[in-house]
């Protein structure tokens, strides 16, 4: 049995939108099994820069894996942290 999607309604601002899909279920409006993947591959992800506190040797071993490796200690620890979290989300 196919479940009634409800139709969504047209909005006054960006405020009345915000305050509608607060108090509604999007899953009454949208069917998860017809969705589509989108790949946007000209999207750019925003990066933030954050404070990470590490001992000194443990930077310096970081450091010169990424010299063996001829690349930035900063992008390789980005690469490590990729693979951990992809690793970890299987």
């Amino acid at each position: 049995m196919k479940k009634m999607i409800k139709s969504i309604p047209l909005f006054q601002s960006e405020a009345d939108e915000r305050a509608f899909w607060e108090k509604n279920d999007t899953s009454d409006y949208f069917e998860l099994a017809e969705a589509v993947k989108v790949r946007m591959p000209n999207l750019k992800p925003s990066t933030t820069s954050i404070s990470l506190r590490l001992s000194q040797s443990f930077l310096d071993n970081v450091k010169l894996q990424a010299n063996k490796l001829d690349v930035p200690y900063q992008s390789l620890m980005k690469i490590w942290l990729s693979e951990k979290l992809t690793e970890n989300t299987k």
